[in-house]
């Protein structure tokens, strides 16, 4: 039986469909290449172009493979767009997530994981924040993923389907060997962003915000390495195949770094300065966000082995050297 991976051909996607495979495990990718590439699907993983919107194609899907548990990544991610165009969002993000998990029901699959965000606290009152607090997203994409959270809540009550939504918290870095990155133009990631500028491919980064209440007036954030994260979603794949049941969880370290701290562990990377420009603050943006990620690795017992900034950086800086300018 087969692991169904939504946008598996994307950042995050692909890096999960590489350590299922390492597994063992067979793969099936649904993805409709908007943002992703057909490239970072590696053999033996099936990939089959299309919107998980599409019940009829998603269902084609799931028969044929006997796919026994869905991954779900394919959405839209970029905060400031969600605010311009929230319709977009909620479409991408919200219908087609409920298509989606209409299918799963109907076609009995019992194990579900969600790509969710820390966005659905927006500005929480308490850093680091915990997976009871209060949800308030500050942004259409925070309300996207929460309204996705809520959906999976109630129907796992009703039906005969499990799930694990996962909180990421800010993802970065590459796989250790190479073998994927982050390789979407025109990315909004900032350690993306700083290493691109860093190499030349960008003439100069912004800084979003420089007068929030924090240690240097820059915005916080954890971050988490791309194949830390994908280590927590193979840990609640197999809670959840074990008789775990439905849960949320975060996934960060529980350290901040904020915007220029960031900038400085690039520079570092790269060995020298590169063009920084101070500018407004974005609509959607939280001042700080940290995880507490003491219930995932207590319940799950998950435990990181990238949780350094330098490191993140130094990864993805190689990636980034590797791609065509």
């Amino acid at each position: 039986m087969t692991i169904l991976v939504t946008g598996g051909a994307g950042y995050i996607g692909s890096h999960m469909v590489l350590a299922l495979l390492d597994a063992g495990e067979p793969v099936v990718v649904v993805d409709n290449l908007s943002t992703g590439f057909r490239s970072a699907v590696p053999e033996p993983a099936i990939l089959v172009e299309g919107n998980i919107g599409n019940q009829d194609l998603v269902r084609r899907v799931i028969d044929a493979h006997r796919v026994r548990a869905i991954i779900h990544f394919a959405g839209s991610i970029v905060v400031p767009d969600s605010v311009t165009d929230p319709l977009g969002y909620y479409l991408n993000n919200t219908v087609n997530s409920r298509a989606l998990i209409e299918v799963a029901v109907q076609t009995g699959v019992r194990s579900f994981i969600f790509s969710s965000t820390a966005a659905v606290y927006g500005n929480p009152t308490e850093i680091p924040v915990k997976e009871d607090a209060v949800l308030k997203p500050v942004s259409p994409y925070g309300t996207s993923k929460l309204m996705t959270e809520l959906m999976l809540a109630d129907t796992a009550f009703a039906h005969d389907l499990r799930y694990v939504a996962l909180r990421y918290f800010n993802v970065a870095g590459a796989d250790p060997a190479g073998r994927a990155g982050q390789s979407t133009p025109r990315a909004t990631h900032l350690i993306k962003v700083a290493c691109e500028t860093a190499l030349g491919k960008r003439a100069s980064m912004d800084v979003f915000g420089t007068d929030y209440p924090t240690s240097d007036g820059t915005c916080i954030r954890d971050y988490i390495h791309v194949s830390d994260l994908v280590a927590a979603h193979m840990v609640a794949l197999r809670y959840l195949e074990g008789g775990g049941a439905s849960d949320v969880f975060n996934c960060g370290y529980s350290s901040g770094y904020s915007v220029l701290e960031v900038i400085e562990a690039v520079k570092r990377a790269a060995g020298g300065p590169f063009p920084v420009n101070l500018a407004a603050r974005r609509p959607g943006d939280p001042k700080a966000i940290v995880a507490d990620s003491t219930k995932i690795r207590s319940r799950l017992g998950w435990e990181p082995k990238l949780a350094d900034l330098d490191l993140i950086v130094t990864h993805a800086l190689a990636w980034e050297r590797s791609l065509k300018r």
